[in-house]
């Protein structure tokens, strides 16, 4: 007999999956000279770069160097020029990782039934997806849902949307390949937040965080795949679980300006997001269809492919869920190469956890487990949990060089990966962390950026100091 509707699987699979950031990267010391070159010191422009030098973050992608000419000018870009980069400089970079998930998905564009995106970074109409479908090829009549307003969370997010739009086909009999895109561009927004800085005297930490990045996956309902010859899955999609913390509204958000867009982050935020964990996860595994096998009692059991949105938000999912940075190392690995690049991370995670650069760091040396959480943060405060299975037969396809952008005058020089950080005026501490992580580098995708196991190993004794260093901050 039939197992009934409400105890089967999904039947939901992710089969392609793809990263692609920009061909630059930002040190630490390139906020210290756009500040000492426009803005005068101050108490909190202190603060903040004093912040900035201890995140944990090797380098931060980004579409340009501190010399592009946009963050260069007499005053900051407006929402116009920004409009204008993130079209130019940004797109491409989804197209590309778009089509790094097609092709390991072994799905044509037109194939596509479905396409749901999402951005923070940008509010044009029609939105960046509308250039990305034509970029691509896909069918006139693809059906396009572009999710505003979610943040870090996005990803995840838009995944769940396509999920429900995947059942509802299968409902129909029909078969469903969605295409998932997050694209983000925030360092175009650091004249803004250094203008907030400076007048209003805020403590505004986002700045330091936040990195340039596009990430696409393929999620198909399996429906006539035999005839369609799809890649095996990459990750079957069990279940998720969304959540709003109430009265959160004012602690996360990215509120719209003329010369862009304001993070919002406030100091509650590390402790609300630490005490919805356990709850989130408790909600995730009662809303399966299937219980996880016996060899998954606790979250240790699992690996974690956690949203990095700062130092202090991983260490305390470590505390709340008695997990090690290993669990979560795909989050740490991507959080120091790369920064917080709000809802493409999760994606660019989802996709680092599967190079054998990580499956050589599991907690114990136990080996990557086929169970993975993925979760992320976003505007609200709103949570997002899924649960994966992880097809550990499968290995990432090879790399992807970046696309040219449009706006890098070649008199720009060289990228600032190739230029570095000088640690010599930084603690013991900052300088081993930074000697020990490779520099990002410019070709990713399919989840094989560079990476060592001393990464790693190196970020977990810097980063109880880094969370102190951050926590002993006052954050206005």
């Amino acid at each position: 007999m039939a197992a009934p509707a409400a105890q089967r699987e999904l039947g939901l699979s992710i089969i392609g999956l793809g990263t692609q950031y920009p061909p630059f990267s930002i040190p630490p010391s390139a906020l210290d000279a756009l500040s000492k070159k426009f803005y005068p010191d101050s108490p909190a422009m202190q603060k903040v770069l004093s912040i900035n030098r201890f995140t944990g973050i090797d380098q931060r992608s980004s579409i340009g160097t501190p010399d592009h000419p946009l963050v260069n000018g007499p005053t900051a870009p407006t929402i116009t020029e920004i409009n204008k980069i993130f079209m130019s400089d940004g797109v491409p970079l989804a197209v590309s990782a778009a089509r790094q998930a097609l092709a390991e998905a072994r799905v044509e564009p037109l194939q596509i039934t479905h396409m749901v995106s999402t951005t923070c970074t940008n509010s044009a109409n029609p939105g960046y997806d509308h250039f990305v479908a034509r970029d691509l090829g896909l069918s006139q009549s693809v059906e396009k849902v572009l999710l505003h307003g979610v943040g870090c969370s996005g990803g995840l997010a838009a995944l769940r949307t396509a999920a429900n739009l995947c059942l509802g086909h299968a409902m129909r009999g029909l078969p469903a390949r969605i295409l998932v895109a997050a694209l983000e561009i925030s360092t175009t927004l650091v004249r803004s937040e250094l203008d907030s800085i400076n007048a209003d005297q805020d403590t505004r930490i986002g700045i330091a965080l936040f990195s340039d990045c596009a990430g696409a996956l393929v999620l198909s309902n399996g429906l006539g795949a035999a005839d369609e010859a799809l890649a095996p899955p990459v990750y079957e999609l069990l279940g998720w679980e969304h959540h709003t913390i109430p009265d959160t509204e004012s602690d996360l958000g990215f509120d719209v300006d003329p010369l862009g867009w304001k993070v919002v982050l406030t100091p509650r935020v590390p402790t609300l997001t630490q005490g919805v964990l356990e709850p989130a996860y408790k909600a995730l595994l009662g809303a399966l269809a299937q219980p996880p096998p016996e060899s998954y009692r606790t979250p240790a059991d699992y690996d974690w492919a956690m949203h990095p949105g700062g130092a202090t938000i991983l260490t305390g999912a470590e505390k709340a869920l008695g997990i090690t940075p290993e669990h979560m190392r795909a989050s740490y690995d991507t959080y120091i190469s790369h920064g917080n690049s709000s809802s493409a991370t999760i994606i660019s995670v989802l996709n680092r956890l599967r190079a054998k650069e990580m499956d050589s760091m599991t907690p114990g040396g136990r080996g990557p487990r086929d169970h993975v959480v993925g979760c992320a943060f976003g505007p609200g405060i709103s949570v997002e949990m899924c649960m994966l299975r992880r097809n550990l037969s499968t290995t990432p396809s090879g790399l992807q060089t970046p696309p040219e952008t449009e706006s890098e005058p070649s008199e720009a020089g060289a990228p600032a990966s190739e230029s570095g950080d000088d640690p010599a005026n930084e603690s013991e501490v900052a300088a081993g962390l930074a000697n020990g992580a490779n520099k990002p580098v410019k070709e990713t995708g399919g989840g094989n950026t560079t990476a060592d196991g001393e990464r790693l190993e190196t970020a977990k004794k810097a980063e109880s100091f880094i969370s102190e260093a951050l926590e002993s901050v006052e954050l206005d």
